[in-house]
């Protein structure tokens, strides 16, 4: 299409340098905006025709309101990697103004690389999936400040009670007692805390449940037969699919591995072969619930009674990719830890290959007509 606009946004949470780059021509600045709607429709109708343009900005922590409003308008738009821009080497000067040209500039030469932008569904649950790993990081710093404040005191349960059960929590709440009031006064704030956050969680895990029941029948499916698998409840189930939308986007498991920055980094030249630790470069809420997954690997293959009912309903090929994960998997460790790998490497190995037959479960229920996928939820 002839006169093509390519426009860098660099977005902050109050304003927005805007830059243009024509399909043959210079690149432009043109200034700062509002970062409010009408500013942000009255540039793109000045702009020109929707058609003809190309936006795209850097993903943020003002999330995707500005890409749905771009689309809204027809307005063809990308959110990119910020990682991935290309950056010379030397340049020392970092302004809006001149990363909103390199956005444009780049964005024309075709060099950046988008990322995938959830729809309202996957936006929402991944805002509930995220609100309750909040509140399980909150629950463990207030037993944290409990417990070592029981320990700086000298309070210790009965040999044998393990920390956070039903025994040790009695204990807690009927045995001890101090006798400086400002004490008292730390001890029952801290207790407060523990409750409120066990309460929060639970409130955020019913709130999951319903909505996994009220989400739309391929997600709803794609969920259920991801718990297929051996060490996947349903929180972890939906945390994967909030996480990745539709898993079937990427063309091959190796995709899905390396967008997890489960893979090791390398820097490799000539004859030289050099690799590290993983990249981390990746879904890190993603990598997390799959190498915790991957714990469970470690056992010998076998169906429990909480696994077979997670698989009850699930078709033969489901089942059949979870039995063939168990036995790869467990083998996979055992020959690892063999070679003297700690037992952390091991795992994160394990998680890796994890990720290879969540893709093929994923694919495989993608697959499968709506009609059929309607039935078997």
């Amino acid at each position: 299409m002839k006169n093509v606009r390519f426009v860098g946004l660099d977005v902050h949470a109050e304003t927005i340098a805007v830059a243009v780059a024509e399909s043959g021509g210079e690149v432009r600045s043109l200034g700062i905006i509002p970062n409010r709607c009408e500013p942000v429709a009255r540039l793109m109708r000045k702009l020109g025709k929707p058609e003809q343009l190309r936006v795209c900005y850097e993903a943020g922590p003002t999330g995707y309101a500005l890409y749905w409003q771009l689309t809204r308008l027809g307005v063809k738009c990308e959110v990119v990697a910020p990682t991935l821009v290309p950056v010379k080497a030397g340049d020392r000067v970092k302004t809006d103004r001149r990363d909103a040209e390199r956005l444009a500039r780049c964005h024309r030469a075709g060099d950046l690389t988008a990322v995938w932008v959830p729809d309202a569904v996957h936006e929402a649950l991944r805002d509930l999936v995220r609100a309750r790993e909040a509140a399980k990081t909150d629950q463990l710093r207030a037993r944290h400040r409990l417990s070592k404040f029981l320990l700086r005191h000298g309070r210790r349960p009965a040999e044998g009670v393990q920390a956070w059960t039903v025994k040790y929590w009695a204990w807690v709440k009927s045995r001890v007692n101090f006798e400086q009031p400002a004490q008292t006064a730390t001890f029952t704030d801290y207790v407060h805390e523990v409750e409120h956050a066990a309460a929060r969680i639970e409130r955020l895990e019913q709130a999951i449940d319903t909505s996994v029941e009220t989400a739309p029948p391929q997600m709803r499916a794609v969920i259920e037969a991801l718990q297929a698998l051996r060490g996947v409840a349903q929180v972890s189930a939906v945390t994967m699919v909030a996480e990745l939308g539709q898993i079937s986007r990427f063309a091959r498991a190796r995709q899905l591995m390396g967008y997890s920055g489960a893979v090791p980094r390398e820097h490799s030249s000539g004859p030289r072969i050099r690799r590290g630790a993983i990249s981390k470069a990746g879904n890190a809420h993603l990598r997390r619930v799959v190498i915790e997954a991957a714990w469970s690997y470690r056992h010998r293959p076998s169906i429990g009674r909480k696994l077979a009912m997670r698989q009850r309903g699930q078709t033969e090929t489901v089942k059949e990719i979870a039995w063939r994960a168990q036995h790869r998997l467990f083998h996979r460790y055992r020959k690892l830890i063999a070679t003297g790998k700690t037992r952390q490497q091991v795992i994160t190995a394990i998680g890796r290959e994890l990720l290879g037959f969540i893709w093929a479960i994923g694919v495989h229920i993608e697959k499968e007509p709506p009609s059929r996928v309607a039935v078997a939820a």
